[in-house]
């Protein structure tokens, strides 16, 4: 442990808090200026399927072998969402369901919905591994929702009623196939089913299947080599089709791909140049009441999971492209908030915070497979979630864990636990699920208690003596280095690292990003005592699309990312070099003119940069933008691509569809005010 490291954790401490009073400040993709930043939500929101009814949106998302599943949010606005309901409790389809006999469903369950709106009845179709694909119909999006088994299974399916009431159904890795479905929806009607799209296409899995003017549309996800999106269409739904391989390719805002983990269970380091490895993919489109078309896929974001955007749509040739024109494919980080006819305020849809006060658990829990419903109590004592201790072996076996989707960029769970309840043998605390995994918490054996901080990935365990029998335990995690940091108090107030710094991946075990878990369990192969949580609290210490905000009417200079150079100006001309002092001009929707004496950059249609004596418009005007690292992008509304300082060249142009990775193309900058 670093002097640095332990700095960072004691620096959490005077923001911690456990007992909650309000909901805390959290991660809102609404700017307050018209404008949106993605990711929607920076929490886990995989396989993403979305359709209008009226006046508002409703989303749905792969759930895993988390219960409950399948959660329902709204908006009207597709920025801003609350939450509706889950449309399924519990998943119990045998042991393993509940983690029972040694089995589990780890990456399994529910996923890649098909949320579908016809005639009063709103539809969720979601395959299950090993088991036939499952339909839940409701006539009211928060419920009660029904659950019925199809008679077959269908690999990523989405389903489309036709106007002439036939129902469709696609489904398919690679190769899709297409059948029309029965009366009752849970079976295909025989004789219909065929191949529509042939292997070898380069239409991939993921699909979503639309009919848009007479035209039959699918958009799917590819993910061998580059990540990206194609799309077919066909004047009927059996085809023929004919293809386009990207609708969506090489978005990924600039983000690296970060640590893997290899079949040897070694970790790998961040790879700044595997691009395309990251781009947004696996995602569908949406009409406004407005007219407009916007477009929403996920992106892996690393270990916080695989979140959720939103990108405006271009029609160009008869294909829906995400982006803008000039700059088709590739999607603003932040943009100008959908025209839906609604200016909603900025909402969330989950607390992550909760004081275990309230009658039933926040939405924002989920149950590690299936619970044991009489081993934990909101009611035992008020103001308390109190976990029963069951036998299992290691974490990874340890039933009635809690969890939540850890939250990015930066987050830091912090909990404070009771222990008077432990018996011989019970082990609690606070756990990042992931494989590997890692915890905090303590330990009860026949000496008393300890303090121990398990990495699975390393095997080892720290630990430290315990005096008294509260507890606060905190998990400082770095999303952007995929780092974490625990720590304990028995104060509340002084934190003190415990172990090693964990290293945080992203893996296919799961299926899943981190999650913040509670949990308690006995290693003695017997039911044991209780552990008491009395609370929880998650700080965020950048809830914004800025982790700076817009410095608008201040001098500043633009130095070069990784460089020594910055926007300079010479003999009245943009240059690289001594970075130059520019006034930042407020241009509305979080758009700003650099001015330098009397100019202003501008930029022509060919990306050209010079500097113009002019009244500023759209010409000198540029989108603001932060990538996920917090480096500065600039996007011209003249060409809808970014300002950069040609590293070969040291030229000033602007022909650059987003910044790569590995800043290695000049398009991220650094500003400082010019007084400092």
């Amino acid at each position: 442990m670093t002097k640095k490291s332990i700095g960072i954790v004691l620096s959490f401490v005077a923001l911690v808090c456990i007992r909650v009073q309000a909901q805390r400040v959290t991660w809102t993709a609404d700017n307050g200026n018209g404008t949106f930043t993605n990711p929607l939500f920076y929490e886990e929101f995989s396989d993403p399927d979305m359709i209008r009814v009226g006046e508002y949106f409703y989303l749905t998302g792969t759930t895993m072998h988390s219960m409950p599943g399948l959660p329902i949010l709204r908006s009207r606005d597709l920025v801003n969402w609350e939450f509706v309901a889950y449309a399924m409790d519990k998943l119990d389809l045998g042991p393993a369901f509940r983690l029972e006999e040694g089995k589990n469903v780890y990456g399994r369950g529910i996923w890649a919905p098909s949320f579908r709106y016809h005639n009063g009845t709103y539809y969720i179709f979601s395959n299950v591994n090993g088991q036939t694909t499952q339909k839940f119909t409701a006539t009211n999006p928060a419920g009660p929702w029904t659950r019925t088994p199809m008679k077959c299974s269908l690999h990523d399916l989405s389903v489309l009623f036709d106007d002439d009431g036939k129902v469709y159904v696609v489904w398919g890795y690679e190769g899709i196939r297409l059948a029309q479905l029965n009366a009752d929806l849970t079976d295909i009607v025989p004789g219909t089913d065929r191949l529509i799209i042939p292997k070898g296409s380069g239409i991939g899995e993921g699909a979503h299947f639309y009919k848009i003017n007479g035209k039959y549309l699918i958009t799917s996800a590819w993910y061998m080599g580059t990540m990206r999106m194609p799309a077919a269409r066909a004047d009927r739904p059996e085809g023929p089709y004919e293809y386009n391989q990207a609708i969506s390719i090489d978005e990924d805002f600039g983000l690296m791909k970060g640590k893997g983990l290899t079949r040897e269970r070694k970790i790998t380091p961040a790879n700044p140049s595997a691009r395309g490895r990251m781009s947004l993919h696996q995602g569908g489109i949406i009409q406004t009441t407005k007219g407009e078309w916007w477009g929403f896929s996920m992106m892996d974001y690393n270990s916080v999971g695989r979140l959720t955007c939103l990108s405006p749509i271009t029609w160009q040739d008869g294909w829906p492209y995400f982006g803008l024109p000039g700059n088709l494919k590739r999607t603003p980080r932040t943009w100008v908030k959908p025209n839906t006819g609604y200016n909603s305020k900025p909402a969330v849809p989950y607390d992550h915070n909760d004081d275990f006060t309230a009658a039933k658990l926040k939405p924002i829990w989920q149950w590690n497979h299936v619970p044991v419903d009489n081993k934990w109590s909101l009611t035992a004592r008020k103001g308390f979630l109190r976990l029963h201790t069951l036998p299992a072996n290691t974490f990874w076996e340890a039933r009635n864990t809690l969890t939540q989707r850890a939250i990015g960029p930066k987050s830091s769970p912090a909990v404070k636990l009771d222990v008077t309840g432990l018996q011989v043998g019970d082990v609690a605390g606070l756990a990042l699920l992931n494989k590997p995994y890692a915890w905090i918490g303590i330990e009860r054996d026949a000496k008393g208690f300890a303090v121990a901080q398990f990495n699975e990935h390393t095997g080892k365990t720290e630990r430290a003596a315990l005096t008294g029998n509260t507890l606060w335990l905190k998990a400082d995690c770095d999303f952007l280095t995929e780092m974490a940091q625990f720590s304990y108090s028995t104060d509340g107030k002084r934190f003190l690292p415990l172990g090693e710094p964990f290293e945080m991946v992203y893996q296919l075990t799961t299926f899943q990003g981190i999650r913040y878990s509670l949990f308690a369990y006995n290693r003695a192969e017997k039911n044991g005592g209780h552990a008491d949580f009395d609370g929880i609290t998650v700080h965020e210490p950048h809830p914004r699309g800025l982790m700076r905000p817009i410095p608008y009417g201040k001098q500043i200079r633009l130095t070069s990312f990784q460089a020594q150079t910055g926007l300079a100006v010479q003999a009245n001309a943009l240059a690289s070099g001594r970075p130059a002092t520019f006034t930042v001009v407020d241009m509305k929707l979080g758009r700003v003119a650099l001015k330098t004496g009397q100019a202003y950059v501008g930029v022509d249609r060919d990306g050209n940069t010079r500097l113009e004596t002019v009244t500023p418009s759209a010409a000198q005007s540029f989108q603001w933008i932060e990538t996920p690292t917090g480096e500065l992008v600039l996007m011209s509304l003249a060409t809808n691509r970014f300002l950069r300082i040609d590293p070969t060249t040291q030229k000033i142009i602007c022909d650059s569809p987003g910044p790569l990775p590995d800043g290695s193309d000049g398009v991220r900058f650094v500003w400082a005010l010019a007084n400092k």
